[in-house]
């Protein structure tokens, strides 16, 4: 098993000197890395067998995931990597096979600035009360801009933030916060366990690695109501669509409550894109809602479609409508037109601004 150890040394080492975001290990092939965006292979590794993706695969698991995985057929972990990194792995069957993907999350939590992100991030995490989202398709960063902001808050704050995550991704240094982090199948059951316990610890901030499931949602709304800011990612592309998404898990019965505690309580959502760039790496773009008077009246009524009108016009509050963001990138020459369009939620939308 000490050979696979090294092999997977060998992967990791490589992945992390080539900046690489993801590492895929499957069999009959060489491991592919995600660099700038697109998958490669990098030079001197071998193919992979079956046995060696297996074996590589279980020097990763500790003797109870291994069985867990064995008989759930996948499964979800993390591990720090000596002082270097961590990893984010999911280990799955494919044609009888097994498969790892595996995530780099480095060692140092960028800064917002570091990130690109807005200027209106330092606002948000001055919040004392309220939920805010971070979204956008998977691979986008979403994580990275979270933990960015809960840092902020743990720089600048004296408060006590706890983090339920599946897995733990991003460690936390505390500064002047208190931070406890809590991994969903070690430290606690699952999401909707450990949000209804989280009021016992007296927090300030309850950061929710993503949100998946009505229960959750839910305990998530109903804790910012009650005085504590809440933190949480969802896979959606726009503040439109991750409105929609959350009413839209409730049954109708609920949908109404759900719409006036999501309006009352709703501070902002930033939606991000990495894109890439003509530089050869990979740049930020943004869509920002900051919840106003108008956009808590279109939550509260059911007309969430005019919500984009209220982004594109409110530039002067901090708001940032996504094709307003792609144009900019694009007229500083950092991204191509198509790669802008490939991009956009209103690519006609684009095309027309861009001829202005």
């Amino acid at each position: 098993m000490n050979d696979y150890k090294k092999e997977l040394e060998k992967i990791l080492d490589k992945a992390i000197e080539n900046d690489a975001t993801d590492i895929h290990l499957s069999s009959n092939s060489k491991p592919f890395y995600r660099v700038n965006g697109s998958l490669t292979h990098l030079d001197g590794d071998i193919e992979l067998t079956d046995e060696n993706t297996k074996k590589i695969a279980f020097s990763i698991l500790s003797e109870e995931n291994k069985e867990k995985f064995l008989s759930q057929r996948d499964i979800d972990l993390s591990f720090g990597y000596k002082d270097k990194a961590r990893f984010r792995v999911n280990a799955y069957h494919q044609m009888s096979k097994i498969s790892v993907s595996l995530r780099l999350i480095p060692q140092k939590i960028r800064t917002i600035e570091e990130l690109s992100l807005p200027q209106i991030c330092y606002q948000f995490a001055k919040a004392t009360q309220g939920f805010f989202l971070i979204v956008g398709p998977s691979g986008h960063g979403k994580s990275a801009a979270l933990a960015s902001i809960i840092d902020e808050i743990n720089h600048n704050r004296h408060d006590h933030i706890v983090t339920i995550e599946d897995p733990v991704e991003y460690i936390f240094k505390q500064d002047k916060c208190l931070i406890d982090q809590r991994e969903v199948g070690q430290d606690v059951q699952n999401f909707h366990r450990g949000l209804r316990e989280v009021f016992r610890q007296d927090p300030d901030v309850i950061m929710i690695g993503e949100m998946r499931d009505p229960e959750t949602i839910s305990s998530a709304v109903t804790a910012s109501e009650t005085g504590h800011l809440v933190l949480a990612t969802l896979h959606t592309n726009n503040t439109a669509q991750t409105i929609d998404r959350i009413i839209d898990t409730f049954p109708p019965h609920q949908q109404t409550q759900i719409r006036v505690q999501l309006a009352a309580n709703i501070l902002g959502i930033i939606s991000r894109r990495l894109i890439p760039s003509t530089k050869g790496s990979v740049i930020n773009a943004v869509e920002v809602m900051k919840a106003n008077a108008a956009i808590r009246n279109l939550i509260r009524e059911g007309k969430i479609h005019q919500i984009d009108m209220v982004i594109e016009t409110s530039s002067d509050q901090g708001m940032i409508s996504l094709n307003r963001s792609l144009i900019d990138l694009v007229e500083r020459g950092l991204i191509s037109e198509e790669n802008a369009e490939l991009n956009s939620n209103n690519i006609s939308e684009l095309k027309m601004l861009l001829k202005k």
